[in-house]
C-alpha cells in the first residue's frame, strides 16, 4: 500500500500490462516529482486502469483544490438509488451519480461504436462471401458425383433424401468451420487487452471477453451461412435428369 505524505503510488494490472515501468521498485516521473511504484492492485473491473496514491500528496504536486470523481460504494442497487435521491436533493451539490459501468461505458464510448460499427460491416461482407463460397463449394460437389446421385435416384431414391443428404454434409462442414472460428476467436481475443483515451483524457483499459453467449452466436451464424448456401445446390441434385447425370464422366 502507498503511505500517507509520501509519493507512492499503487498501479492497477491493467494499467501494468499497458505502459512501461509499472513494475514495482519502478519510479515515474509525475507533475515534476518522482513517484516510487510500491505495489500493483487487481479489481476485475475498470478501476484496474488506474493509479492510486494519496489524495493530499496528490493536490499539491498538481496543485488542485477540487475533485474531479468520487467513488461510494452503496448497498445495491437500492442502496445507489437511495444515494442518488439524496444527492439530487441536495442543493450544495451539483454532481452526476452513475454506476461505475455506465461511468465508464461513457469514457470509452467512441471506440465502443467504432468497434460495433466495423464489426457490423466486416461482419457482413464476410458473410456474404462465405454464402458464395458455401455455394461454389456444394455444386462443384454436386457436379462431381452427378451419377452418384442418378445412380441413387434410379434405384429408387426420392428428390427429398437427395436433398437430404447434401445439407447434412453442408451443414456438417459448416458445423466444423464455426467451431475451428469460434475456437481462433476465443485463443485470439479472449482476455486481450487495449486502452483507449476517455473524454476526460484518461486511459481507460479494458479486455475483450469472448463469452459463451458469443461463440454460440458465432456458431448460429456459421450455421445459418451453411443452410443458405447448401439449399440450391442440394435442390439441384434432386432434379438433376437422371439420364443426363448417368451419361457425365
Amino acid at each position: 500500500r502507498f503511505a500517507a505524505g509520501l509519493r507512492e503510488i499503487v498501479v492497477g494490472q491493467g494499467a501494468k500490462s499497458q505502459f512501461r515501468d509499472m513494475d514495482v521498485g519502478k519510479t515515474l516521473t509525475l507533475g515534476n516529482q518522482t513517484w516510487t511504484v510500491v505495489g500493483v492492485f487487481a479489481t476485475g473491473d475498470a478501476h484496474d486502469s488506474e493509479l492510486w496514491t494519496d489524495a493530499d500528496t496528490l493536490a499539491t504536486t498538481y496543485q488542485r483544490s477540487a475533485w474531479q470523481s468520487i467513488s461510494v460504494r452503496t448497498d445495491g442497487k437500492a442502496g445507489f438509488e437511495q444515494f442518488k435521491a439524496a444527492v439530487a436533493a441536495d442543493p450544495r451539490l451539483k454532481l452526476d451519480v452513475e454506476t461505475t459501468r455506465v461511468y465508464y461505458s461513457k469514457q470509452g464510448g467512441g471506440l465502443t461504436k467504432l468497434i460495433d460499427i466495423l464489426g457490423k460491416v466486416i461482419g457482413t461482407i464476410m458473410a456474404v462471401g462465405a454464402v458464395f463460397g458455401a455455394l461454389n463449394t456444394m455444386y462443384a460437389a454436386v457436379a462431381t458425383r452427378a451419377r452418384e446421385i442418378a445412380t441413387m435416384r434410379a434405384i429408387g431414391f426420392r428428390g427429398l433424401p437427395v436433398v437430404t443428404a447434401v445439407m447434412l454434409e453442408t451443414m456438417l462442414l459448416a458445423l466444423l468451420g464455426g467451431l475451428l472460428g469460434c475456437a481462433v476467436a476465443w485463443l485470439l481475443f479472449n482476455g486481450y487487452s487495449v486502452s483507449t483515451i476517455g473524454s476526460n483524457f484518461s486511459a481507460v483499459v479494458f479486455k475483450f471477453h469472448v463469452s459463451p453467449e458469443l461463440l454460440w452466436s458465432g456458431l448460429k451464424w456459421a450455421l445459418g451461412i451453411g443452410l443458405v448456401g447448401g439449399l440450391f445446390p442440394a435442390l439441384r441434385a434432386a432434379r438433376l435428369p437422371i439420364t443426363t447425370a448417368l451419361r457425365e464422366t
